[in-house]
Formats: structure tokens, sequence, C-alpha cells
């Protein structure tokens, strides 16, 4: 949905994922340094998270595509439009192509965790593939438009490949504290800067629109970038040493 709530949608999933993500995994690196101070109880408590964490992926996933087919002015699942001769809705096609791998990917961590059919490192396979998917989406997702807009896609693809590099890495490193909460930052970074580009692009409540073609405009956004990092670190950091503690 090329409007405010198209980028809100997904900036939120990809928030709560990224914040639950930032306790989580502290979490389990505390339980595995003192059993004694583990909520769960046992491994088996946190394959039951794992389990609920994919079926709410998978959940977010499907509302993700329903919304991107069927809202008032989406391809109610038609990708070409014979009356006109052309390619139907395909900013909400891609849309719905990314949702429908992160969807594969809960689907695969039910799987993985509750049964022996696949090596326990392919949830993460799955999830590195559903992210890599989603940047080269977007990468040519962006074509032809005006500068900022352009710039601030392209600033998303840094969170968005680094985070599937990331993940990766974690098929041959599992349980990598540090690369489990290096993922958590850019996940929330990828959030909240879908966030950003609704509010840049589709300033809500009939908000003054911002000059495309200033540079000015390019260096804040390239700042502001910047400045969501940095909180979206502070939140790891913050919830680590909460959950540490």
């Amino acid at each position: 949905m090329a409007n405010f709530k198209g980028h809100a949608l997904p900036g939120s999933f990809f928030l709560i994922f990224g914040l639950w993500w930032s306790v989580k995994y502290p979490l389990k690196y505390a339980c595995r340094k003192n059993k004694k101070i583990c909520f769960f109880g046992s491994k088996v408590g946190f394959q039951r998270v794992e389990v609920i964490e994919g079926a709410v992926k998978a959940i977010f996933s499907l509302i993700g595509m329903l919304a991107e087919q069927f809202v008032p002015d989406g391809p109610h699942l038609r990708l070409y439009n014979h009356e006109e001769k052309q390619w139907s809705h395909l900013m909400n096609w891609q849309h719905s192509t990314m949702y429908f791998f992160y969807g594969v990917s809960g689907v695969v961590d039910i799987i993985t965790h509750t049964t022996k059919a696949v090596p326990v490192a392919m949830d993460r396979l799955m999830l590195a593939i559903a992210v890599f998917v989603e940047g080269f989406l977007f990468y040519y997702h962006v074509h032809g438009r005006q500068a900022l807009d352009v710039h601030i896609h392209l600033l998303l693809l840094f969170a968005v490949f680094g985070g599937a590099l990331c993940i990766f890495l974690e098929v041959f490193f599992r349980g990598n504290i540090i690369l489990e909460l290096f993922r958590s930052s850019l996940c929330i970074l990828q959030g909240s800067w879908f966030w950003q580009i609704g509010f840049v692009l589709f300033p809500p409540g009939g908000g003054p629109e911002w000059n495309q073609n200033d540079h000015n405009n390019l260096m804040f956004i390239t700042m502001c970038y910047c400045w969501h990092y940095a909180f979206a670190l502070l939140f790891v950091g913050v919830n680590y040493g909460i959950v540490t503690w």
C-alpha cells in the first residue's frame, strides 16, 4: 500500500519482533549461564516459545498479505489487468511477496521446533532468505522516483541486508548472543524506519510535504537514520541489562 498505513503496518511488525528478540535472547543467554534463573524451566519451554513465535509470524504475514490484496484500491488477487493490458498493482504484489516469505519462515519455525523433519538450523536459513527477499524486492521498488523517496528506501536496505547476513551467520553460529543482539537492533531499526518513511512520504493529518529534491533533506534523513539506530541500540542495551541483571 503506497500510503502511511502501508508503511506503519510492516513497521509495527518489525518493531514488535525486534523488541521481543531484545528480551528473548538475553533471557536465553542468562539461562545458559545460570539455569536457576530460567523462567521457562527447561529447553522444552523455549521450544514452545519458538513455536508460538513462528505462529505469530505466520499470522502477521497473513494479515499483511490480505491487507495488501484486499484494500479498496488493491489488486484483489488479480495480477494482470486484461482490460487495460497492463500489470495490476505491482507494488501491492511486491509487498504480498515479502509477507509470503515471512509467512513461510513462520511455518518453518513451527515445523523445526515440533518435529525432527528438518535440521534445526533450517529456521534461521529460511528467515535469512525471507529478509534477503525483502531487500531484493525493495532494491527494485523505487526505480524512477524522486531523490528523497529513493534515498530513504535505500537507507532501509542497510538494515535489511545487514539483518539477512547476520541471520545467515546464525545458521553456523547458533546461539551466539552478539549476532542475536545485532539482529535485534537491526530489526528494531527496520521497524522504526518504516514508520519514518511513512511520516516523510505520506505526512498524516495533512502535514506539510517534504521537498523531494532538496539535498538538505537528504542530509537530514541520513543523520536521522543514525539516530534511529542509536535508539535501537539503546533499547537492546537496556533490555539486555534488565534481563541479565
